[in-house]
Parts: C-alpha cells; structure tokens; sequence
C-alpha cells in the first residue's frame, strides 16, 4: 500500500494553477470575488490507498446558512463526481459555467514503472537503480499532489461562486460527517451517460445549424469557443510530450552517469578524475532538467488542461442558451398556432411568457459568466506563464553555471597536472647530472691513482 500524507501549506502551493485574483472591473457583482473569506475551503490531507484516495476536506466560514463555523469531513473521487453531477443536472444553474469536474485519480502508470523497475533490478546497476527509483517515487508524488490540488480547486470554485456556494448538496457534502453512499456508476448507467452526451452533441451539432442566434455576443463567443478548445486541446498534447522528452533527456543523464562511474573502474588511473567529475556533472544536471520537467507540467500543462475542461463548460453554457432559444422559438410557433384556431391560447401564452423569461435571465447570466471567464483565463496565463518563463531564465542560468564550474575544475586540474609534470621533468633532469658528475669525478680519481 502505498500512502502519502502533507500539509495544506503544500497543497496551496500547488493550487495556484487556477489562480483568480483579477476579475473584470465592468462584469456584474454577482461574479466571483477571491477577496470574499465568508467560505474557505481547502484539502488539508490526503491519504492514498490501492485505488483510492481519500481527501480530508476542511472548512471554514461565516455564512449563517451553516450549522457550524469550522468543520472537517473526509471524501473520495466519486462523492467529487456525484456533486459535480448535481450541479449539471440542476435547471436552475443552467445559466451558469459548471466548474469542471476533477479528473480521477490515475496513479497505475507510476506503479506500472516502480513493479517494472523492481523486476529488472537484477539488470541494472545499484546506483543506476536507486537514482531511477528515486526519480520514480517523485513522480508519483508529483501526481499525487497535483491531483490533490485539482479537487482542491473545484471545491473552492464552487466556494467562491455568490450562487453555487448556497447550494443544498454542496452544503451536505461540507458538512455531512458521515459517507455519502455515493457509489461508482455500473455498465449501464455509464453506457446511458455516453448516449446521453451524444445525444447533447448531435442535439447541438443540428441546433447550430437551424437555430440562427440574433445576439452578436453569443454568436461571437460561440464561434470563438469552437476555436479556443481545439487550440487548447492541441497545446496540451504538444506540452505534454515536451514534459515527457524533458524526463526522456532527465533519465538518459542517469544511464550515462553509471556508465562513467563503471568506466572509471577499468580504465587508464589518470581518467579516473575526469570521469568521475562528469559523472558529478550529468547528476547535477538531471536534477535540474527534472526540475524544468515538473514546472513546465504544473504551470503550462496541467493549466491548458484545466482550461480545456473549462472552456468545454463554457460551450455547454451556450448549448443550454440555443436550446433555450429554441423552446423559445417552438412556444411562439405554438402560440401562433393556438390563436389561430382559437384554442388553449392562454395555456400557450404562459408557455410563451416563462419561456421568454427564462431565455432572458440565462442570457444575462451567461454574458456575464462569460465576461468571468474571459477574466479569469487572462489573469491565470498571464500569471503561470510570466512566472515559467522566469523559473525557465532561472533553470538555464543554474545549467550554465554547472558546466562553467565543471570547466574550471577541469582545466585547474590540467594546468596542476602539466605543473606537477614539469617539476617532475626538471627534478628527473637535476638527478641525471648529479649522476653523471658522480660517474666523472669517479672516473677522475681512478686515472690519477694509476699515473701514480
């Protein structure tokens, strides 16, 4: 079993990735206001268990709707998915963007590498070993945090939002200490989801060609919508595959480190050094590119994606508005028809007058969610990508100093070898003319014995 448990300090600094502090000055009150502390909500632990993952929901407010002013309740993925489906099945929130459900906790593809890892132990070298475990284990980490931070950041969207945060169920999910029974949808009820969702797209597909949508505003969000999450969906795959050569280029340090370490075990005693520096080197690196791995992923990846699930929050809003639209549309049809033969006019009439109503209530909140959320994008890229670009600045400044220094050591080491050989060279040669004098004053003597 494999379990990790950290601080709500941690958690908050992952949660950043949705970062909303700017709103749009000229959007309606009833937007979201980050400044507003009447209800906080954070995951202050979590605890991973086989395939589960349990989150300790903590809260805190002022709101004179709750019971209680603190409370704490512990909650897994699919009590997330069941409020989630709350709020999309509930007509009065059809004016509104749903934030996006967090994604399911997907830890197997880290233990898939740790079981792979530990079955070929015998195949590879023990430091090669623990350093690819090692790496592993923080990658596991890294998801597990991130996903943390992801529920964390559904709660406090529906938190912050003036209407959502009065909901009925979101207030039992907060408060109700027990479980909720939520249980993991069966075969059938998920082969009626998918049927369900295409029949929303091919209802939507048709209603986008028949239902001509008078209001510029919508027609041009609309359009610029279609656009926007291609684009978004595009970019994530792209950034994710950068993520993942970073960590291809990360891993190739650690096999090339082990084999210096080795070589310098066979080969010539004076590349033992050299060897054994770079293999320092390389390990500095690695960790530096692991590092430039895991920001590019929270900052860039993990933010388009989260904005691809918004933005498709965004279409479903306008999807809702065109149906509206065309109930709208049918009920005048029908109240024509009905004046006409003079029959249930005034049952039409008041299907006319509530669908006109509710058409015009979720076109003025629509325009002013999407006003939000055009806010919210701006300042989170503005945000994430200003502080990647610095942390990338900071990366590579950190890699040219590593070599420079790895440099120096190299050619101070050179400059002392030559000067070490030189003194050698000049201590060989003062040897050899002592001898050699020796050997003539030897010589010297001997004649001037036989003259004698």
């Amino acid at each position: 079993m494999l379990s990790d448990e950290f601080d709500t300090e941690d958690n908050n600094s992952q949660s950043d990735l949705v970062n909303e502090d700017t709103l749009n000055e000229g959007s309606n009150s009833e937007n979201v206001d980050l400044s507003d502390n009447s209800l906080q909500v954070v995951i202050s632990d979590a605890l991973s268990e086989k395939d589960r993952v349990k989150f300790t929901v903590l809260s805190k407010t002022t709101l004179p709707d709750f019971q209680r002013s603190e409370f704490s309740v512990v909650r897994q993925h699919e009590e997330f998915i069941w409020l989630h489906d709350q709020f999309e099945e509930n007509e009065d929130y059809a004016g509104y963007i749903i934030p996006p459900a967090p994604p399911r906790p997907d830890f197997d593809s880290s233990r898939e590498k740790l079981q792979r890892l530990g079955d070929g132990e015998g195949s590879v070298t023990k430091e090669e070993f623990l350093k690819m475990k090692k790496e592993l284990e923080a990658e596991y980490l890294a998801t597990f945090k991130k996903t943390v931070a992801m529920h964390e950041m559904f709660l406090s969207r529906l938190a912050q939002h003036p209407v959502f945060r009065y909901d009925t169920n979101f207030r039992v999910f907060l408060e109700y200490d027990q479980d909720l029974s939520v249980r993991t949808k069966n075969k059938k009820e998920l082969f009626e989801e998918i049927m369900k969702t295409l029949s929303k797209t091919t209802d939507e597909y048709l209603l986008s060609a028949t239902v001509r949508d008078v209001n510029d505003f919508f027609e041009q969000e609309k359009n610029f919508l279609i656009d926007y999450y291609g684009h978004l969906k595009d970019a994530t795959i792209k950034s994710d595959k950068m993520v993942n050569k970073h960590k291809d280029v990360s891993d190739s340090y650690i096999k090339i480190s082990s084999c210096l370490i080795q070589l310098s075990t066979f080969d010539h005693r004076e590349l033992d050094w050299f060897l054994n520096r770079f293999s320092e080197t390389l390990e500095k690196l690695r960790k530096v590119e692991g590092r430039i791995a895991s920001d590019v992923d929270l900052k860039l990846s993990d933010t388009l994606r989260y904005y691809v699930g918004d933005s498709f929050a965004a279409k479903r809003l306008l999807y809702r508005r065109l149906r509206c639209l065309a109930n709208y549309e049918a009920a005048n049809r029908n109240l024509e028809k009905a004046r006409s033969k003079n029959k249930d006019v005034h049952a039409a009439e008041t299907a006319q007058q509530l669908s006109c109503e509710k058409f015009e209530v979720m076109s003025d909140k629509g325009k002013e969610e999407l006003i939000d959320f055009k806010a919210r994008r701006v300042s989170t890229f503005n945000k994430n990508l200003l502080e990647l670009a610095e942390w990338e600045i900071k990366h590579a400044q950190h890699q040219i100093d590593i070599l420079k220094t790895s440099l120096d050591m190299i050619n101070n080491e050179e400059t002392r070898s030559s000067t070490l050989n030189v003194e050698s060279a000049r201590s060989n040669h003062g040897n050899n003319n002592n001898c050699f004098n020796l050997y003539m004053s030897m010589n010297l003597s001997n004649l001037s014995v036989s003259f004698n």
